[in-house]
């Protein structure tokens, strides 16, 4: 076969799949492979356009998810968690939210609900490499990166897609995970709200004076949140994973600041609660907008995770929304698959919508509400909520249905 023949046969490939995912992060990896482990009948193709950073055990992953215990379950289900606990995790049993205009904070046990831990801090390329071992042990999963897809079809039966190589990959569904700016959602016309919070979120990896006790640090300020959040280094407990939400003319300055300069002025803004930061990492500023998909379904495609539904990073509850949405979506489709039903109908996927859609809207509306409270300057407002932590950290029934709430546990 000449060259010339070769590619022309290759622009006309055409691959039969009965779900494609595009997007091979954090949640449409796990997906992926808790759909292909859940029915080994199913061809899935995984599509990614960049190839991820690898896990490197010598140097922390500036970025870290605070994994509930059900999120947590759902890497134990892909067949990751081990390969990630046998790496490093940081287990964390306590956490501690203070007010920084005023008296008002609360504590977290684990050994109030009679659990282990709240929960766990894992860096993102570890939970995406180990998805990706997991997937590679899967003969219904086809794993492509890099590739580009340059063009979306959609027809009554199916959606193709093109990719840069000429090939065309066709499936009856097409579940789109890549990300808060994702291409499919714009491409298919969904609708979002969305609005810009004004602030950026500073991520690095800091070395503190004091071990941090596996206890959640977080402050809250009138210009947003700061989160030291526990990271375990061959059993030293002198590392945190950093978040400072700021305003962005503020994020800017702290950017600005050479690294002596940054460790005494997040030392001062912890309120030494860990005592003196003595080190940072490379720093990375991340601009902070809220957004949700006014729908999650339309016909022959779903949206998962940051495609359907971005949130303020305060309490670290995105990644966790993103995996509830996988075991929704992955319960739905086994469902219907067993019932021989065609799984891109709108049918199909407006059982998957309604099962997410109000519990991540209730959370995105608690996030923004507690925001807007610790933001707030009104002195009534500020005692408002010094009076109610206090009160909060002093009910144990009500403080243990927060924690379990939390966890992911009711």
């Amino acid at each position: 076969m000449t060259d010339s023949q070769a590619q022309g046969s290759a622009q006309t490939t055409v691959e039969h799949f009965d779900v494609i995912v595009v997007g091979a992060g954090m949640v449409g990896t796990a997906f992926a492979c808790l759909l292909a482990r859940s029915n080994p009948q199913m061809q899935i193709a995984l599509l990614e356009a960049h190839k991820n950073a690898a896990f490197d055990p010598q140097q922390f992953d500036p970025r870290v998810a605070a994994l509930t215990e059900k999120s947590r379950a759902v890497l134990e289900c892909c067949g990751a968690w081990q390969s990630i606990a046998a790496q490093r995790i940081s287990a964390y049993g306590a956490m501690q939210v203070w007010d920084a205009e005023g008296t008002g904070e609360i504590h977290f046990d684990c050994q109030d609900v009679h659990q282990p831990n709240l929960g766990h801090i894992v860096e993102n390329s570890l939970v995406v490499e180990s998805l990706l071992a997991a997937v590679d042990t899967l003969d219904n999963i086809d794993f492509l990166c890099p590739v580009n897809v340059i063009s979306y079809q959609r027809s009554e039966a199916e959606v193709s897609l093109e990719l840069d190589s000429g090939a065309k990959l066709t499936a009856p569904l097409l579940v789109a995970a890549d990300g808060g700016n994702s291409a499919i959602r714009q491409q298919f016309d969904f609708a979002t709200r969305e609005w810009d919070y004004g602030h950026s979120a500073i991520v690095t990896t800091v070395k503190t004076e004091g071990v941090h006790q596996q206890t959640a640090w977080q402050r809250f300020m009138p210009t947003g949140p700061l989160a030291l959040l526990p990271l375990n280094k061959d059993g030293d407990h002198h590392y945190c994973s950093l978040v400072w939400s700021q305003q962005s003319d503020e994020a800017e300055r702290l950017m600005a600041l050479d690294d002596t300069q940054f460790c005494a002025e997040l030392s001062r803004a912890s309120e030494h609660c860990i005592g003196k930061i003595i080190s940072t990492d490379k720093r990375f500023a991340i601009p902070l907008r809220q957004r949700h998909a006014t729908d999650y379904v339309t016909e022959r495609v779903a949206l998962l995770g940051d495609a359907a539904h971005t949130i303020h990073p305060l309490a670290g509850q995105g990644v966790n929304l993103g995996f509830a949405d996988v075991s929704a979506l992955v319960g739905v489709l086994s469902a219907e698959a067993r019932r021989d039903n065609d799984l891109g109908s709108l049918l199909t996927l407006n059982k998957y919508q309604r099962l997410r859609k109000p519990e991540n809207l209730a959370v995105m509306a608690a996030m923004e509400g507690f925001k807007r409270l610790f933001a707030a300057d009104n002195i009534a407002l500020r005692l408002l909520r010094n009076v109610g932590l206090g009160k909060v950290n002093n009910l144990r029934p009500l403080k243990n249905k927060i924690i379990r709430q939390v966890m992911g546990l009711s």
